[in-house]
């Protein structure tokens, strides 16, 4: 494939490549001496679940793959010890090195739902800095300024605004940057909140007389609120194992202003396919149906064509017609009675006892369509009773 084309699929939905031409030679000389490039992603795994907001940049990784080249994903299991400070006004909470390692394990089971396994190379950042010595560290550090540091948007704020910032989270950008050092990274991929940690790469492997990996940014998905960008905490996201019903149900839920934005970011929708939504909705066609294709296509992303039409016809039923669905997941009890906000919890149906007060105190939840409001509220289980949280999630009590 002649290199124009490549940049074509490469540079759908990028928002800068820094530089280009860098990247342009970089093709030229990958083609020309059948030597595939090196495409980093650094994640680090501060919780198990992915949102579909982290696969913009690992959609551009499987393209890269396709057009021949290795993906480097670089597990951070120190700097997720840190936390990305990244557009953050506090610190982080410390995390252990077992926790980054579960949530590791269960992050790469989600990657691999975009991800050529057999293209993807999986380093950990404890192979470069675990054997490396006090006096290598501090020579590390010696290759940037305080001054370059605190040209970071964030630790200046943080600084200007009195805010408090540990030490360990100004050495942030120059561990990522000595990733790309370790793995030897042709392309690091990130977020465009990302560019001075990746800029940062370019001038470490400079240090160390190495070709500069050229930056790749892609904008960050607005969450299904339309305001902040998706994140877990926030509550608008769409988890990767979000079953398709709710994947579905959360497209459905999206302001009509970021259809445009989900067909490319969140569906990678081709070219001419956005080219028709931003047509139809130029022409008055009901956003609400261009949602459904929307929804459908995500949907099929994750799991397949069955998958998505399933997924159509429960939204259908529950808010086309107001009812439940017919079929639902069923939970085992005894008759006993239980808290409320702990059955939500040992049904699957909230996360944890803390979201489940959270829906609660919404009024998001109901027993056979009666909203309870009472966080307190302890039931007397009943055969066949149908909790409800939220639009989404549905439960039907079967007693043992």
């Amino acid at each position: 494939m002649d290199i124009q084309k490549q940049m074509e699929i490469i540079k759908q939905g990028v928002e800068e490549i820094i530089p280009e031409e860098e990247l342009i030679e970089k093709l030229k000389y990958s083609q020309k001496n059948n030597i595939p490039l090196r495409i980093k992603y650094g994640i680090d795994p501060t919780a198990a679940d992915v949102h579909i907001g982290h696969m913009v940049p690992v959609r551009i990784m499987r393209r890269f793959q396709d057009l021949g080249h290795i993906g480097v994903i670089v597990i951070g299991d120190y700097t997720a010890q840190i936390g990305d400070p990244t557009g953050k006004n506090e610190s982080r909470p410390h995390l252990s090195a077992d926790d980054v390692k579960r949530n590791a394990e269960k992050y790469m089971e989600q990657m691999y739902y975009v991800l050529d396994k057999d293209r993807t190379e999986v380093r950990y950042q404890s192979e470069w800095f675990g054997p490396m010595q006090l006096s290598e560290f501090i020579s590390l550090l010696g290759k940037f300024t305080m001054a370059q540091i605190m040209a970071h948007d964030t630790f200046r704020r943080r600084y200007e605004e009195s805010l408090p910032f540990g030490l360990h989270e100004l050495m942030y950008p120059i561990l990522q940057a000595y990733d790309s050092v370790a793995i030897k990274a042709d392309v690091e991929l990130g977020a465009t909140e990302q560019k001075f940690n990746i800029l940062a790469g370019r001038d470490m492997q400079r240090y160390f007389n190495m070709p500069e990996q050229v930056a790749v940014l892609m904008p960050i998905l607005i969450g299904t609120d339309g305001v902040e960008k998706m994140s877990k905490s926030l509550g608008n996201y769409i988890a990767i194992f979000d079953s398709p019903e709710d994947k579905y149900g959360k497209i459905m839920s999206i302001p009509d202003e970021l259809i445009e934005n989900y067909f490319l970011y969140a569906a990678f929708a081709l070219p001419d396919e956005i080219a028709a939504v931003k047509n139809e909705l130029k022409k008055g066609v009901n956003p609400k149906l261009i949602k459904q294709k929307l929804a459908r296509l995500v949907v099929e992303l994750y799991h397949d064509k069955a998958a998505a039409e399933k997924a159509e016809n429960h939204f259908n039923t529950v808010f086309g017609q107001k009812e439940n669905p017919d079929e639902m997941p069923e939970y085992q009890l005894k008759s006993d009675k239980i808290w409320l906000v702990q059955l939500l919890n040992d049904a699957g149906l909230v996360q944890s006892n803390g979201e489940g007060r959270r829906m609660i105190k919404q009024g998001a939840v109901s027993l056979n369509g009666e909203r309870i409001s009472d966080m307190d509220f302890e039931l007397v289980p009943e055969n066949g009773m149908v909790i409800k949280v939220g639009k989404r999630r549905f439960c039907k009590l079967v007693l043992k």
